[in-house]
């Protein structure tokens, strides 16, 4: 059952809030042609972590592209140095301590859907992963059907040094590394893009 459009507003204004209110706007960027659209993170002061805002925002672009006829392909990249550290810890935080879990499951819930959607896109998304990515940027990026990384690339799985389970796909993604790779990058939590190239998701190599 999709969160009605109360408990969505009631949500964005929470975490407005709770991340300090002014940083909400602008967060995803369309940019393109008809025929082409680039979808852009734009919260490079944030490392691109994902708010609540920016779940909705990509979720909403990605729908829309999916259904258009003259759209072929999407390609999302991010602003900054670093693609996505995953989602917006800071924020979550912030608004668990005023008491409010429902934000919380609502968060956790629809980046969930988010990398579904990924997952099964009917058109050819590119990820241009420049940067580090981690968590729920992982989630983001690995369960799309194609993935470019840089020699900036960094992977990182940091669940695993709080004691967590990788979630958002991730163990969808770790368990197809070769060998005992991914249990290793699930256990130790991180990997350099000098590795990337070894695993069997075969990502292609560009220089940023």
């Amino acid at each position: 059952m999709e969160p009605s459009a109360t408990t969505n507003a009631c949500v964005v204004e929470v975490l407005h809030m709770a991340s300090g209110g002014n940083d909400n706007d602008n967060q995803v960027l369309v940019e393109g042609n008809s025929r082409v659209k680039v979808v852009v993170l734009n919260r490079p002061q944030k490392y691109n972590a994902l708010s609540y805002q920016m779940v909705l925002l990509l979720t909403k672009e990605l729908k829309d592209f999916e259904t258009k006829p003259g759209v072929n392909f999407v390609i999302v990249k991010a602003i900054g140095k670093t693609f996505c550290v995953g989602g917006d810890v800071v924020a979550f935080i912030r608004y668990l301590t005023i008491g409010d879990w429902t934000s919380g499951i609502q968060v956790y819930r629809r980046q969930l859907m988010l990398n579904y959607l990924i997952a099964k896109y009917n058109k050819p998304q590119v990820f241009l992963i420049n940067g580090a990515i981690m968590g729920g940027g992982a989630g983001l990026s690995m369960n799309a059907r194609y993935k470019i990384v840089t020699e900036n690339t960094v992977f990182a799985m940091p669940e695993a040094a709080l004691g967590l389970f990788p979630d958002v796909g991730a163990s969808y993604f770790l368990s197809r590394l070769p060998g005992f790779l991914g249990k290793a990058y699930d256990l130790n939590n991180s990997c350099e893009d000098q590795n990337m190239n070894k695993l069997n998701l075969r990502l292609p190599h560009i220089n940023s």
